[in-house]
């Protein structure tokens, strides 16, 4: 079997975060309601319905405040988003392997590939799935063959593990180290900088592996 390495999106391949405060403040302006920028951009990972459902958001308003924040995204986030160390380097050297990468995501997919064609990852991605969380990422992960997943949050360790997949957490989002272990990530790197060396020693730089992820246990 080829090799798949699945990428979460937000805090993992990119930083996001001062676009997304802009965009929710611009919400919170627009509407009225009480959201607050710098703290959704703090905890980035759960779906933007529930987000604004937790801020207060009535429900019968939740699907126009999505649509709009949807429809801002493009010039308010994307142009101040930036790669996260070492992000370039992890999709090359799954490239350089052999293998394909996947980056699945609980962003909406549009504007997901509005970054990709920003910081020209387009062509660095073989596939790339929207609108998914925590163990509902293993729907994508478990269709493309990942083998492993790669995420900043303990909703992407849940997915990995839902999919039988490596579950490899990186440091640099909301989920601390400790929450990323004791969530059941096999490994947690400080950031994608460490990835490529993570790659070659779990797969020796070999594009063909076999089996699955055996029990949520550190492989290093």
């Amino acid at each position: 079997m080829r090799l798949c390495v699945g990428f979460d999106l937000d805090m993992t391949l990119i930083d996001p975060r001062p676009g997304m405060v802009v965009a929710m403040d611009r919400l919170a302006e627009e509407t009225g309601f009480a959201f607050d920028g710098e703290r959704f951009a703090a905890n980035l990972g759960p779906p933007l319905a529930s987000v604004l459902r937790e801020f207060g958001a009535p429900a019968d308003r939740i699907g126009e405040l999505v649509s709009r924040f949807r429809a801002d995204y493009p010039d308010l986030v994307v142009p101040r988003t930036v790669a996260l160390p070492g992000a370039e380097e992890a999709l090359a050297a799954v490239r350089a392997a052999g293998g394909r990468v996947l980056v699945v995501t609980g962003k909406y997919a549009p504007n997901a590939a509005r970054h990709l064609d920003a910081l020209g990852w387009s062509d660095h991605v073989d596939e790339l799935v929207g609108d998914l969380w925590a163990a509902g990422k293993a729907t994508a992960l478990t269709a493309h063959g990942a083998q492993v997943y790669v995420g900043d949050h303990t909703g992407d360790v849940a997915g990995a593990r839902a999919a039988g997949a490596r579950g490899v957490g990186v440091a640099t989002g909301p989920c601390s180290h400790a929450e990323l272990r004791d969530a059941g990530a096999h490994t947690v790197l400080g950031s994608l900088a460490e990835f490529p060396g993570w790659l070659e020693s779990a797969f020796g730089g070999s594009p063909s592996v076999t089996g699955t992820a055996g029990p949520a246990e550190p492989l290093r």
